[in-house]
């Protein structure tokens, strides 16, 4: 068994010192060469951490070993041979011992040790003084890491020989505080003696990420390490030693080390959320599950340094009970422990859960808290209770869709949920089913509401009885309480109603052609208001579409002022509706209205007619029949079978044609003479019908004789149609001279605006009244016939004007416009461009709007043309000569410079 001395844990608080006594007892083994020897060796530990690591040597291959330990209650064994403390506990003076047993997981084998626990009472300072240098002292002797031994055989093949040990772990506990580096092993090589050697360790914490936590001398093979370890980063390390000489050349084939890195506790517990939450319903009973909270540990799971332990800390509130809910100091799981849950009272409580690692242990173990929320949902333990056993209302009679009473209920449970929410059920007082009970998703309120009409004369008062109940049942054991059943006591109001006709409508029948002035039948109505003084009724017509009929106002009797006839287009289906109107007295009046149906019986007095009215046949006898058909608006018996006959008068009817019955309704005509010339001729038929008595008329069939082809169509319809037109065509033809007279207005005022519009573009006029040439530039208002001298060409090039700046002093008018700073006109480029010149006019009207010193004298005037191509007339035609001898012009003088030649033309004298 081999010992790996550690530093000793925190203590736990014992006044004495717990040494570790191990005594190896011999076992014999089935095969040679396995030999335990006796040792001890004291070590100073704490019962609640881990105790002594111990190992296993074998001569031969790598065992694989399982430790149990004889008290695993007290004391168990992890995989990697270290001893734990299960419990707490404190021993007593006499020694404590237990067994460890090994066993080989291939081969069954079992070894064991007896492992004693004695306490050392401290005596004097200076024995634990001196226990401590021993135990510090051991841990200073560093293990030395031997190379397996090699030998060379006679055919000089190196060979690894076996040795009797194998390199255990290095445990290394996290978080040291150095001094660094600090010393682990010390590697050696057998040959070192005899050749000078060099050592290396490789691997991920030596040479390989993360570099530099491990070195080695390479001279003495001392390995180290120079920083602090954290399990939670990297749990263990695994390097290989090497061993070369100088040249480089492998002396011994490389070793593995492992080196393990002992947890501490040096993580707190960490909630995953820091506010749970939870529900649970009220009125549970102790032990229901209400939530699971957790907490993680980023140390070793399997150690003390990771076991977690959790805990209620607090409640608030703190009702009915400061232990409402209890947790699982494993699992985490919350779970009530006390009843009265209750939500109407407490709707939340808020728990601190405290998570603790090393099992919970207060003194050493690292704690962190987190915030519980477990909100108790609501049951349906109360039901609805009504604010008053009877509720009133009251309601106009004839109403429907009224709201007449509202019901008002209590519910202590959560509002808007179906324990909350009410449900209203009739269970007596209307047996017609003339009310009902909705609920307002507001207020929770029953709204009883008239769905049928209700009748005074019948119905004075109602008396409900209603029962409140919730859209969810009720929790078990819970009853319905008497105050969810009340009454409700609805008045009816008796107002004026309408009176109504009996029957309505009425039926009668009656032959038709009844004359004016007839009876015809009384329609009267009844007034339901039996508790009303009110006067008789008075009665009206409403609606009579033929006007053939009245009604007496007090009696109601209706009489005929027209003759009745079925024919008649307001008859629909032989039966006629006239409507009438019955009114009281009331207040308010009321009216009703009543309908009479008069189903009129069909007589004989419509004589039957031919259609069509118009036909064509061949001038030759084959083929010449023309079929026609006999209508009558009377219906049966007074219509068919109708009788068809020629008139005797004129003789040339039945000379040329003859006519036979081919059924009731149907006959045919045809000529009796070979050849009739073509043309248009009238036949009259005389059609008789089956009536009692029958009635007849004569009707005149337009027959149209033509010339027939093969196929008996007419080829010469337009010289008949020229002897004789018909109606038909007599329309046809007005509707083509009506178009072609549209057609003819909207070319004479398509030609008319034509004209306008070319009369309003002519720009070529007769040479005597051209006056487009006469565009001159003035500096004035005026001028006469002494200004027409100009150049023409300066309408081409209107650049090439010489300025007004050059023009001598004497040469201007007196009536020219003061000399000011000439305005910034726009100026044309050399480039003559004839067509621009309306451009570069238009340009220079905008200068002279925005010159501030042109107007009046530069405004740019409009004129017309004058002469015979204008619609103006020409100013040679004034003539002032008879009047101007009767004006007084002398008030020209005082309108300024603008106005002084006309003052001189016409004012100051004959001259």
């Amino acid at each position: 068994l081999h010992f790996n001395p550690l530093l000793p844990l925190t203590p736990l608080g014992f006044s004495c010192h717990i040494y570790l006594l191990v005594i190896v007892i011999p076992v014999k083994v089935k095969e040679a060469g396995a030999v335990f020897g006796t040792n001890q060796f004291c070590l100073f530990a704490r019962v609640s951490g881990w105790l002594l690591w111990m190992g296993f040597r074998s001569c031969d291959e790598k065992r694989k070993v399982q430790f149990e330990s004889s008290e695993p209650a007290d004391f168990r064994v992890g995989e990697d041979g270290v001893v734990y403390a299960a419990r707490s506990f404190q021993l007593s003076t006499d020694p404590t011992e237990f067994i460890i047993y090994a066993q080989d997981k291939e081969t069954q084998e079992q070894w064991q040790v007896v492992v004693k626990l004695s306490i050392k009472p401290t005596f004097a300072e200076h024995s634990e003084k001196k226990a401590w240098g021993r135990i510090l002292a051991d841990q200073k002797k560093i293990e030395e890491i031997v190379f397996p031994r090699q030998q060379y055989k006679p055919s000089s093949h190196l060979q690894r020989q076996k040795r009797d040990w194998v390199i255990p772990p290095i445990n290394l506990p996290e978080n040291s505080r150095g001094p660094f580096p600090q010393e682990l092993v010390r590697i050696r090589s057998d040959r070192d003696k005899s050749l000078s050697l060099r050592y290396s360790v490789t691997g991920p914490g030596a040479d390989q990420p993360p570099t530099g936590i491990f070195i080695i001398n390479p001279i003495s093979g001392q390995l180290s390490v120079t920083k602090p370890l954290d399990r939670e980063q990297i749990a263990s390390f695994h390097l290989r030693a090497h061993a070369v000489d100088v040249n480089g050349n492998q002396v011994e084939n490389p070793i593995d080390i492992v080196i393990n890195v002992i947890d501490m506790n040096d993580n707190r517990p960490e909630f995953l959320h820091q506010v749970w939450n939870g529900t649970v319903p009220e009125g549970s009973k102790p032990g229901t599950y209400v939530m699971t909270v957790t907490a993680i540990d980023a140390d070793d799971p399997n150690a003390l340094n990771g076991m977690l332990r959790y805990r209620i800390l607090s409640q608030a509130p703190s009702t009915p009970s400061p232990n409402m809910f209890t947790i699982n100091n494993e699992t985490g799981d919350i779970i009530t422990v006390a009843a009265g849950l209750d939500r109407e009272k407490v709707q939340q409580y808020t728990l601190i859960i405290q998570a603790t690692d090393m099992e919970g242990n207060p003194t050493y173990g690292l704690s962190n808290t987190a915030t519980a929320v477990i909100t108790v949902t609501d049951v349906n333990d109360n039901p609805p209770e009504f604010t008053a056993m009877t509720f009133y209302g009251e309601v106009p009679e004839n109403r429907v869709d009224v709201i007449v009473a509202n019901l008002t209920v209590t519910d202590k449970d959560q509002p808007h949920t179906p324990a909350w929410n009410a449900i209203y059920r009739m269970t007596g007082g209307d047996p017609t089913g003339r009310f009902t009970i909705r609920t307002d998703p507001n207020s929770n309120d029953g709204l009883v509401t008239v769905v049928k009409p209700i009748d005074f004369e019948t119905n004075r008062m109602f008396v409900l009885t209603v029962v409140a109940e919730n859209q969810g049942p009720l929790a078990k054991g819970i009853q319905q309480p008497p105050q969810s059943t009340a009454t409700v006591s609805i008045t009816v109001i008796d107002v004026n109603e309408s009176p109504y006709f009996v029957p309505n409508p009425k039926l009668i029948r009656q032959e038709e052609g009844l004359l004016a002035g007839n009876m015809l039948t009384t329609f009267t109505a009844q007034d339901p208001d039996r508790y009303m003084q009110q006067t008789a009724l008075r009665y009206s017509k409403l609606s009579d579409p033929a006007n053939w009929l009245k009604i007496d106002p007090v009696s109601g009797q209706i009489t005929t002022i027209a003759v009745l006839d079925r024919e008649s287009q307001y008859v629909e289906n032989n039966m006629y509706n006239a409507t009438f109107l019955a009114s009281d007295n009331g207040i308010p009046p009321m009216s009703g209205t009543g309908t009479l149906q008069i189903y009129l019986l069909d007589i004989n007095d419509n004589a039957p007619q031919v259609h069509p009215q118009e036909a064509t046949t061949c001038e030759t006898l084959q083929p010449n029949a023309t079929n026609i058909t006999a209508t009558d608006r009377d219906i049966d018996p007074n219509a068919g079978p109708f009788a068809f006959e020629l008139p005797e008068t004129p003789p040339s009817i039945k000379r040329n044609w003859t006519i036979i019955r081919i059924s009731g309704d149907h006959a045919q005509l045809s000529l009796r003479i070979r050849f009739l010339e073509a043309g248009i001729y009238d036949v009259p038929i005389i059609i008789t019908d089956s009536g009692n008595p029958p009635k007849s008329s004569t009707s005149i069939l337009k027959v149209k004789v033509c010339q027939c082809d093969i196929n008996g169509d007419c080829t010469d319809v337009d010289r008949i149609v020229g002897a004789g037109l018909g109606t038909g065509a007599i329309i046809a033809i007005l509707l083509c001279i009506i178009i072609l007279l549209i057609l003819v207005l909207m070319f004479v005022v398509w030609m008319k605006r034509r004209d306008k519009e070319r009369q309003a573009k002519q720009l070529l006029i007769d040479p005597e009244d051209d006056v487009r040439d006469n565009i001159l530039k003035y500096d004035e208002e005026g001028g006469g016939e002494e200004d027409q001298d100009y150049d023409l060409s300066q309408l081409q090039q209107p650049d090439t004007i010489e300025p007004d700046a050059i023009k001598p002093v004497g040469i201007r008018r007196l009536d020219e416009r003061p000399i000011h700073a000439e305005p910034q006109y726009p100026v044309r480029s050399a480039a003559p461009h004839p067509g621009d010149i309306g451009d570069f006019i238009n340009e220079g009207l905008k200068a002279a709007d925005n010159d501030p010193t042109a107007p009046p004298y530069d405004s740019l005037l409009v004129f017309d043309y004058e002469g015979s191509g204008s619609t103006a007339g020409s100013l040679s035609s004034l003539n002032s000569s008879s009047s101007g001898g009767e004006q007084d012009y002398d008030y020209l003088n005082d309108w300024g410079p603008r106005f002084k030649k006309l003052a001189d033309m016409y004012g100051g004298g004959d001259d």
